[in-house]
């Protein structure tokens, strides 16, 4: 949540700051603002909404200066306004600083600091530590002590970077819990909480770790530890290519995303499917082979989308490598003390491999002994470098907030987990895993043939666009997807909508159908679909309109359903992966026909750092 960019070199900082905030919008957009030193004035402007309204404000040659910081905001403490944005300021107005995270005691921070006759213009928790700061340079002299001798009374979380017009030759970073990254360029850093802010200037990155700060200037940097321990870190390389950043002629990010999922889906499984020997390869995962043999139990715990993937990774792996799983909302898993054994396997499946929740629950489990593996789409992340072992799904940056080729690409890796852990155990015979490769490396043409032809999509969207609820039915493996497709549209068009398992439905919501009550019901052609029939009869009874998505046309179908959506067969371990397409691109078109953001949904962030 929230985007941080900083800048110190030799070129102009201002319009570097704007290109990286504008990047980082995704990451929040209630209000942002920079931070400019020149001619030992500090220079802030920050105003609230997007950036293109700082942009209005920030004139390139009133704040021309080499060395800057900028801020977009997703509001946590205080609601988004002028005053509440970042950077906030010392009350000597010698120091800013920008912050990402939580300040847990900022309270009690404030409480003393208002005793020493500091002044409180904002309501956020940010503005206690930046008069912290300044209070403890009286004592230090210099601001990297200062920060540092701040960090050490604060509780919570925070990815930060300071300037002071009394050392304009520095930026200090520092995180706990927020990722930040430092970009090394040729006489000029840049601090960016995601690549996305920088990589038009540097592929040379460095990670920063919990507990470490860093001294950027022009020509160098140096990194310690809070308690001044100094650390030596490697520089990495960013390998994705701007042009994945960018909307490359569509209309949203969102739907370049949906659009690209034939070519997310086969990065995700290329050169890791061998049809030749029925099995699969996942290089992450070679030091623990021995784990997922003998696991005795799987957890698999997530956030949002990528917890409705981990439901049907659970469908997977109980029917296919028959091991028992567990599926664990992170934000819930630390705090209801589980109960995990030394010969559990916990998977972490995390898009942004930043998720606070998902990395609190990593560390829980590592503390109780259980061996951790993450799945994530950022390379390089926390949770991929606190992992014994792990998986990228290889998506590409996604840039909308509602996560959609991310989605298939977790539910592609989770399906090789599966066809791996199986084989090791030998509880899928060689026809069966035979098939699952074949059917996998035909999923990319199966998808790419729902996207060839939307039109009628779009008419779906354009009758229910003013719908107040939606119902999404699904059993099964599809209980997820149902799940997600109802996720999707409340996400972007703010309509309510929940998912069911469809046998559930007569146990409450079936009292909601009416004539103005749109039932999306995901009917393959599987072991469940008379099933199926029945719940839509059910429906149609009580005069429901309902939308299915089906393998085959077939004339009961028709007799039942008010539309039907046709996506090709595949079997039932595959289908939420072409079943969902549909659903992603029902929201999306409904949400643009009522005018919605799809990109930057209202109150939403790409990447939830913060608990």
């Amino acid at each position: 949540m929230c985007g941080i960019v900083g800048y110190i070199g030799h070129k102009n900082a201002l319009p570097l700051l704007l290109d990286g905030l504008k990047r980082l919008e995704y990451r929040g957009y209630d209000s942002s603002g920079v931070a400019i030193i020149r001619d030992g004035r500090m220079l802030l402007q920050k105003k609230v909404g997007k950036v293109s309204e700082l942009e209005k404000h920030a004139g390139p040659k009133e704040y021309e200066g080499s060395i800057g910081i900028g801020h977009t905001r997703w509001a946590t403490h205080g609601e988004p306004s002028d005053i509440n944005s970042h950077p906030h300021a010392s009350n000597d107005g010698t120091i800013a600083m920008i912050h990402n995270g939580i300040i847990e005691n900022y309270q009690v921070i404030k409480t003393k600091l208002e005793k020493l006759g500091y002044v409180f213009t904002s309501a956020t928790d940010t503005e206690a530590l930046v008069h912290l700061i300044q209070e403890m340079k009286k004592v230090s002299g210099d601001l990297e002590t200062a920060v540092r001798l701040a960090l050490r009374q604060v509780e919570g979380t925070y990815g930060i970077a300071v300037v002071s017009v009394q050392e304009p030759d520095k930026i200090i970073v520092a995180r706990k819990g927020s990722p930040l990254i430092i970009g090394v360029g040729e006489n000029e850093h840049f601090v960016a909480s995601d690549a996305a802010a920088i990589i038009p200037y540097t592929r040379q990155v460095v990670y920063l770790e919990d507990g470490e700060i860093a001294v950027l200037t022009s020509n160098s940097f140096e990194t310690k530890t809070i308690d001044n321990i100094e650390k030596v870190k490697q520089v990495h390389e960013v390998t994705f290519d701007i042009e994945e950043i960018e909307k490359g002629g569509y209309d949203h990010f969102m739907l370049k995303e949906i659009m690209e999922q034939p070519e997310t889906v086969r990065n995700s499984m290329r050169g890791r499917v061998l049809p030749d020997s029925a099995n699969a390869k996942l290089s992450g995962l070679n030091d623990v082979m021995l784990l997922l043999e003998n696991a005795q139990r799987i957890i698999i715990t997530a956030c949002g989308t990528s917890w409705h993937a981990g439901l049907v990774g659970e469908y997977m792996l109980e029917q296919y490598a028959k091991v028992p799983v567990e599926v664990e909302y992170a934000s819930e898993f630390r705090y209801r003390n589980p109960i995990i054994k030394p010969n559990d396997l916990l998977f972490l499946v995390s898009q942004s491999g930043e998720t606070a929740d998902t990395l609190a629950a990593l560390r829980e489990a590592k503390k109780k002994g259980a061996s951790v593996l993450g799945v994530c789409n950022v390379v390089g992340s926390t949770i991929a470098r606190e992992s014994q072992g792990g998986v990228y799904i290889h998506a590409g940056p996604e840039i909308g907030v509602a996560s959609t080729k991310a989605f298939t690409s977790q539910l592609v890796v989770l399906s090789l987990i599966t066809l791996l852990i199986a084989r090791q155990r030998r509880t899928v015979s060689d026809e069966t895993a035979s098939l699952i490769c074949r059917e996998m490396l035909d999923l990319p043409n199966k998808i790419q043939r729902i996207l060839s032809e939307t039109t009628h999509i779009e008419a779906i969207a354009e009758e229910f666009k003013d719908a107040h609820n939606f119902l999404y039915l699904g059993r099964g493996l599809n209980f997820p997807v149902a799940l997600e497709g109802a996720l999707k549209l409340k996400e972007i068009s703010y309509i309510h909508a929940e998912g069911y398992p469809a046998a559930e439905m007569k146990h409450g919501p079936i009292a909601l159908i009416d004539e103005n009550m749109p039932v999306v019901v995901i009917a393959p052609k599987d072991g469940t679909y008379d099933k199926i029939l029945s719940n839509i009869q059910e429906v149609k009874a009580r005069k429901g309109k309902v939308i299915a998505i089906a393998n085959e046309d077939e004339p009961q179908l028709r007799s039942l359903a008010d539309h039907i959506i046709l996506v090709p067969h595949t079997i039932d371990m595959l289908s939420p992966i072409v079943n969902v397409i549909p659903l992603q691109l029902l929201a999306y078109y409904i949400a643009v026909k009522r005018g919605c953001n799809v990109d930057q949904p209202r109150n939403l962030a790409k990447s939830v750092t913060v608990e």
